[in-house]
């Protein structure tokens, strides 16, 4: 039985704990499991016992990243007890947040709905306890040190409350002569100490009835100084503020205040309004705006849900096949990386005109193909970007599938692709799939954009201005760094996910489709797609004016072979190709032949292969290859000699410095690539050939890097433990909290022991237990025969020194066999690495 489960003894009532450590060993398994899960940092290392694991929840920086993950109200809530004095009822939060009942609120307060504040703070404060920022029972709350020291109002950081300190914090330090002339400018009776004058003071400032009387008496333009105060920043500047001033002696609005206490020098030139006197002239009111429950976003307009879906899915396939062209081109002319690492800007340029988009778009497209995996660096002395050989498998996939893992790609990584282009610490641009475009945020905001118009009605469309305030409610502290713009990075995410979901085709007209509900649910959307995607086509519309209209979304294999032979002239609806001398070499080159494409034409066409393109088939396969290109420096061979001669004498070959070696053979000074591509330029169509003579063929899906895992998110913290690893370490918390909470009695009296270590006595976690070697031995082989636990402490092999709640089970030969209840196992110790024994007071 843990210690989690034990039930109190009868007749003893469970007693409030009196420290952050005990209220966690009063928690069950289950309520600590959801602590580490919300708080995973907690467990890097695993804390040695409840002792260790409460230091770790008050330390700074855990606790600052505990709050970023609050939302509005709940932090809200942690913000006015920071504002209360520490141990404060739930009833003076309450009050906090809506205002005293029967108090009038401060006219530029906004409204707010008591019911509601009431309703939703219990769920505020459960949410605070089970993630270890506050503590205690209802009628004393406790926040964390660290959790109140960052919350907490001073006159240098009022945070989100706007107000001050305490009168007795901004007081600190203050003359005794000096409280007493603030007692007397008050009104109030002298008090024999500075300790009761602060408290006469704050006393008069809690009371609304004697305030209100002292507030009275102020002049207009003394009210009128506090206005400007009472919602924050609580200071103001005023020359020679630390200047002591009695009530009769003061001759201006700020030396009335100040002769008062109603305003207090916060630094030798400016005053503090304290925090007393500003929940006063607020009506109570900490915040003067409290939001109890997430805002709804008013929808921008309302779509049929078919349409949607509909439109979704069309764009989906857009999608799928825009990754596809992109991957292809660059499987065929593989861009060349920077050093630094990306895309070259005229290669984006490239990549955008290939595309018929913005480079913006064009980048987006890159960064989601090189987060799926399908795209990355070849790793060579001169990296190129080219497609993986997890492309290949992709491509073999059912649209609904290849959909599905850009869309999981796209909400899981942190890239940003609206990035690139924009300068970064130096004033450089940031280059397409650059290593600075990784923005820890971009995850989450994505998943809260789409939720948030996930609870909208279907087909409902709602602007980036209309969800934005749903996404500051959730993680009002997960902003991000401001842009140059002077917004945060979290409103251009929101932009910036609505224009890609609907490039992606999670949105249809701009509102979130099926599909996507399905995925953000956790479920699999393609079952869900399939229905809906355009059902490819395996037929073409052959023109005679030498072009091809695809109707519709064409099968791969059929797309991939006609973009081989014809050029991508238009899109849209429908795609229309078009066939050139070029593009039928090309076909040529890749190891097609004339009645190949003859073949293909005929089998694909509905309206038969018309005379022009049949033509321009045969004469571009009559020339290919007539002039023979090989490596020499370079050479040119031909059988017919007056075409050789033609070439020689053309002024468009002086780069190439022919010279005629034989009547069927031309050396060139230039390299076989260049003698091609410049021959091809002057209209002829030659080949490259072996060094056999056989003719080359240039396969077109030829490159591909080695094999390449898809790039790994940047982790804004730490990873989210399994459900295994939260078993483990609550089992080993458990265990050493025991251990170190075990209430021993001496066995024996060690070397150095004292008569007042003899009785029973709470571990001490400095100290191990020690006892001579030969009354050591004698206690176990004791605890053995009658079974009972012993509080033992040992040094392993390393020199570390720790302390073990045991069951000998054995003692022979130098070691102890027992039940080790820190590690959960049966284990054996070495008896010469045991300092000491003691048995464990179980009647405690």
């Amino acid at each position: 039985m843990t210690a989690s489960q034990r039930e109190p003894r009868p007749g003893r009532a469970a007693a409030a704990p009196r420290t952050l450590a005990e209220e966690l060993r009063a928690r069950s398994d289950e309520a600590l499991a959801e602590l580490l899960r919300a708080r995973p940092d907690l467990l890097n290392p695993v804390p040695s016992d409840l002792t260790q694991l409460a230091a770790r929840l008050s330390s700074r920086a855990s606790a600052l990243r505990a709050l970023e993950l609050l939302d509005r109200f709940t932090l809200q809530v942690a913000e006015a007890l920071a504002a209360t004095p520490d141990g404060s009822p739930e009833a003076a939060v309450r009050n906090l947040l809506a205002g005293p009942a029967r108090v009038k609120a401060h006219p530029l307060a906004d409204p707010v709905d008591r019911a509601a504040v009431t309703a939703a703070l219990p769920a505020a404060l459960a949410t605070l306890r089970s993630r270890a920022l506050l503590w205690g029972p209802d009628s004393a709350l406790r926040l964390v040190i660290a959790v109140r020291e960052a919350l907490a109002p001073s006159a240098n950081n009022p945070g989100r409350t706007g107000l001050g300190p305490t009168l007795a914090e901004a007081t600190t330090g203050m003359s005794p002569a000096r409280l007493q002339q603030l007692l007397a400018g008050a009104g109030l009776p002298p008090t024999p100490d500075p300790v009761t004058a602060v408290a006469a003071l704050a006393a008069l400032l809690a009371d609304r009835k004697r305030c209100a009387a002292l507030l009275a008496e102020a002049p207009e333009a003394a009210l009128a100084l506090l206005e400007k105060l009472v919602w924050g920043p609580p200071t103001g500047t005023v020359p020679d503020a630390a200047r002591q001033v009695t009530a009769d002696e003061a001759r201006s609005p700020v030396e009335w205040l100040l002769a008062r206490g109603l305003l207090l020098p916060s630094s030798p030139g400016s005053v503090v309004l304290p925090r007393e006197l500003a929940l006063h002239l607020r009506g109570g009111r900490s915040h003067r705006t409290v939001t109890p429950v997430v805002p709804r976003p008013t929808p921008a307009a309302e779509r049929d849900p078919q349409a949607v879906d509909s439109a979704a899915a069309g764009q989906a396939y857009t999608a799928v096949r825009t990754v596809e062209e992109l991957l292809d081109s660059w499987g065929l002319t593989p861009p060349p990386g920077l050093r630094a690492g990306g895309l070259g800007v005229r290669d984006l340029k490239r990549a955008a005109l290939a595309l018929e988009c913005s480079e913006s778009t064009a980048a987006f497209w890159l960064e989601l193909a090189y987060a799926a995996g399908l795209l990355a660096p070849d790793g060579e002395a001169d990296e190129r970007w080219a497609p993986t050989p997890a492309y290949d498998t992709w491509l073999q996939q059912p649209v609904a599938e290849r959909w599905a893992l850009l869309a999981r790609s796209w909400l899981a990584t942190t890239r940003v692709a609206q990035l690139t282009g924009t300068p970064d610490g130096k004033g450089k641009a940031r280059a397409a799939l650059g290593p600075e475009l990784d923005r820890t945020l971009a995850p989450s905001v994505r998943r809260a954009t789409l939720a948030a118009l996930a609870a909208l009605p279907p087909g409902s469309t709602a602007t980036a201005d209309a969800l934005l305030p749903v996404l500051q409610w959730q993680r009002p502290l997960r902003g991000g760094p401001a842009q140059p713009d002077g917004r945060e990075l979290r409103d251009h995410l929101t932009d910036w996910t609505l224009a890609e979901a609907e490039l992606l085709g999670l949105t249809g007209r701009g509102a979130l489709a099926t599909p996507a509900r399905t995925l953000l649910d956790g479920g699999d959307p393609v079952a869900v797609l399939a229905p809906l995607l355009p059902q490819p086509l395996d037929h073409v519309i052959l023109q005679p004016d030498l072009t091809a209209i695809a109707p519709g979304p064409l099968l791969t294999p059929l797309a991939q072979a006609l973009a081989l032979c014809a050029d991508i002239e238009s899109k849209g609806g429908a795609t229309v190709y078009r066939f050139t001398g070029e593009s039928v070499r090309r076909a040529l080159d890749a190891g097609r032949t004339a009645s190949d494409l003859h073949a293909f034409l005929e089998q694909h066409s509905r309206t038969g292969v018309p005379q022009p393109l049949s033509y321009l088939i045969d004469d571009v396969a009559r020339r290919h290859g007539v002039l023979r290109v090989g490596a020499a420096s370079s050479y040119l061979r031909c059988d017919d000699t007056a075409l050789l001669a033609e070439v020689l004498a053309d002024r468009r070959a002086v780069e190439l410095r022919l010279r005629l070696l034989a009547p069927t053979v031309l050396a060139a000074q230039a390299a076989p690539e260049t003698l091609l591509s410049v021959l091809r330029g002057m209209g002829f169509a030659p080949a490259a050939e072996s060094t056999e003579g056989d003719v080359l063929i240039t396969r077109p899906d030829s490159h591909r890097t080695p094999p390449r895992t898809a790039p790994a998110p940047v982790p804004g913290g730490p990873p989210r433990p399994d459900d295994v690893l939260l078993g483990a370490a609550i089992k080993a918390v458990r265990a050493g909290d025991r251990a170190a909470t075990a209430v021993r009695r001496e066995t024996v009296a060690g070397p150095a022991a004292t008569p007042q270590q003899t009785g029973p006595a709470r571990t001490d976690l400095r100290q191990l237990p020690r006892t001579a070697a030969a009354d050591t031995l004698a206690a176990l082989q004791t605890a053995v025969l009658l079974g009972e636990r012993m509080w033992i402490g040992y040094v392993n092999a390393e020199g570390l020194a720790s302390q073990r709640v045991v069951d000998p089970v054995k003692v022979e030969g130098g070691f102890v066999t027992a039940y080790d209840h820190l590690t959960d196992e049966v284990r054996t110790f070495a008896l010469h690495r045991i300092t000491g024994v003691a048995e464990v007071d179980e009647s405690a």
